[in-house]
């Protein structure tokens, strides 16, 4: 039996990495937090955005090789400028929504920081992956005038994957 790949396949595919992702990410994000609230014992609204900061630039790394490893950025001037759009829109979202989420978590429900934290990152998860994915690692047609790279999967509709049963 024969079951097209399609958009969706891919779309779900490119979820769970992201998700895969975002898993470390926020090991990353809680160490820090511990490191700089816990052991620096920085305010914990300090603790938090250097350690979504720290977690952003984590992310991106694996995003540009595993989430989107297809629309790759070749030259290091694009990505550069494409760490300067993921920090701008998810390093943005991200913090915000941590700051927020963690300050009405801390304040209203007395949470305690870490937990606080791992509330605030599942709700910035969809937000992110949709600017990700709509905005900065988006596909550019013009490959030469972009320099970046043709995605393998630019049409999931024509390829088939045979599954024996």
């Amino acid at each position: 039996m024969s079951v097209p790949r399609t958009r969706e396949a891919g779309l779900v595919r490119r979820w769970l990495k992201f998700n895969a992702v975002g898993a470390m990410g926020i090991c990353v994000q809680l160490l820090a937090v511990y490191f700089f609230g816990c052991v620096l014992e920085a305010d914990s609204l300090w603790a938090t955005a250097l350690a979504v900061e720290a977690a952003v630039l984590h992310n991106f790394v694996w995003h540009e090789r595993f989430t989107w490893r297809e629309r790759r950025a070749v030259a290091r001037r694009d990505v550069l400028l494409r760490l300067l759009g993921f920090n701008a829109t998810t390093g943005a979202v991200s913090i915000a929504g941590n700051v927020l989420v963690v300050s009405l978590l801390m304040r209203a429900a007395d949470a305690p920081l870490l937990v606080a934290n791992l509330f605030a990152v599942a709700a910035c998860s969809l937000a992110n992956f949709v600017v990700s994915d709509k905005f900065v690692f988006r596909f550019h047609a013009d490959s030469n005038r972009t320099g970046f790279t043709a995605p393998e999967e630019a049409s999931y509709s024509k390829r088939r994957v045979s599954i024996s049963l």
